[in-house]
């Protein structure tokens, strides 16, 4: 896409709900939600799509996306009012790449639309279809769906997307590194020409740009980063320690040190399950979550855990999507990431709601290079830990004639372009 100013708009620092056309309804709702302040992608984002313009945001998880999207969409939907008999077309559709997200969208739209006399549904795959059909069969407004499932509703006929006025697509690089770019273009395909398109991205490669350019329309671009007080209320620091030393310095933590609930990221499924048998030999309760996991198994460990019951979860970049749980007061990096973004993401799970929260890696000696794009995109050197056991000392130097970071990574490059942290400002811009 090419970039343009036509259409810029001076920005003005917006500090309540009202200034944004909003209509009372959804007000009311986010009152009872407890917003006072709108977030930055808000106050950007809103305006422009109760104009009924397509977006373009890039932004992560925990900058406030889901209302930036749904409260125009609820807005557009209710003024254009719905079917009072009848059966009810789906006039927006919300493709989310995981159960938990898609699950978490449609939580949040029940809450802002509660005033409101729209119908909205969840559909993803792993459980029953049953409940599905018969929520379609009796009309909706919104629907909130991952893409297999989907087209697989819409390939037996009981899913009708040709009166759909409004598409997101969140957590497009998500979508992608899942391998859901041509469930995508299928969807894409049968919906109709004229309609409102939302593009989010955590992160813009030329693949999202590409994918983009498809079918959105002149779109406002909106960048954003998680507000930097979450960051400034997380301590960090890394933990250098030899691979197979991982598993018993996490359980010395887990038994020794104040750590009320933690999530635990790992880089494989199989991993997770690993690791939660040995945290549970060492007398540690844990539940993994991860794609492989039966819809029930995920949907049971996250209640337990969202109800503090359950103190540790081990979860997979992709399962976690979707976690929204003010008190995680740990979240530990078991395996680094091999991208930067990653890091940021997971972090941010802890220090929500104006809580302190910790963030502790472990970085054995092949994931140095990842460590330093880590340091790198962040700005700062993370603090070491070495009063542990298994200190083999600081691997930072040991490692300094090592790979560089884009030799490490599979396929020899990054292959990803680079957002820098923004604190709270975002930027918008026409492309």
């Amino acid at each position: 896409m090419v970039g343009s100013n036509r259409g810029l708009k001076r920005k003005h620092h917006v500090t309540s709900f009202d200034a944004l056309g909003l209509a009372e309804p959804l007000l009311r709702a986010v009152a009872d939600c407890g917003y006072d302040e709108p977030t930055p992608i808000q106050a950007e984002a809103i305006p422009s799509l109760l104009a009924g313009e397509d977006l373009l945001g890039c932004a992560q998880t925990g900058t406030g996306k889901t209302a930036a999207f749904a409260l125009p969409l609820l807005q557009h939907l209710s003024e254009r009012g719905g079917s009072t008999r009848g059966k009810r077309p789906i006039r927006a559709l919300i493709l989310s790449p995981t159960r938990e997200l898609a699950a978490q969208i449609g939580e949040d739209i029940d809450a802002y639309g509660k005033y409101l006399k729209l119908r909205h549904h969840v559909i993803f795959g792993g459980v029953s279809q049953r409940p599905q059909e018969q929520a379609l069969s009796r009309g909706l407004d919104v629907l909130v769906a991952c893409p297999g499932r989907l087209l697989d509703l819409h390939g037996q006929g009981l899913v009708d997307l040709s009166h759909v006025t409004h598409f997101v697509l969140d957590e497009a690089d998500r979508m992608l590194d899942m391998g859901f770019i041509h469930d995508i273009r299928k969807v894409l395909k049968v919906l109709p020409d004229r309609r409102q398109n939302l593009l989010f991205s955590a992160t813009m490669p030329d693949s999202i740009a590409s994918l983009a350019a498809t079918f959105l329309h002149d779109p406002i671009r909106v960048e954003v980063t998680p507000q930097s007080t979450t960051v400034e209320r997380i301590a960090q620091k890394v933990m250098f320690v030899e691979k197979s030393d991982k598993r018993r310095l996490l359980a010395n933590i887990l038994t020794t040190d104040d750590v009320e609930q933690a999530i635990v990221f790992t880089r494989t499924k199989h991993g997770a399950n690993r690791l939660v048998k040995q945290l549970e030999q060492a007398g540690v309760e844990a539940a993994a979550i991860h794609g492989n996991k039966s819809q029930n198994a995920r949907t049971r460990a996250l209640d337990a855990f969202r109800d503090g019951k359950l103190g540790v979860l081990v979860a997979t970049d992709v399962a976690s999507r979707g976690i929204d749980v003010d008190g995680v007061s740990h979240v530990f990096n078991f395996d680094l990431p091999n991208e930067p973004e990653t890091y940021v993401h997971r972090i941010g799970r802890t220090g929500r709601a104006g809580r302190d929260g910790t963030a502790i890696a472990f970085c054995d000696g092949e994931e140095v290079a990842y460590l330093r794009d880590i340091e790198k995109l962040i700005g700062e050197s993370i603090d070491v830990d070495s009063d542990h056991a298994w200190h083999p000392g600081d691997l930072r130097k040991s490692a300094s004639s090592a790979a560089p970071p884009q030799a490490r990574r599979p396929g020899g490059g990054s292959g990803r372009s680079r957002g820098r942290g923004r604190g709270r400002s975002g930027r918008r811009s026409r492309r």
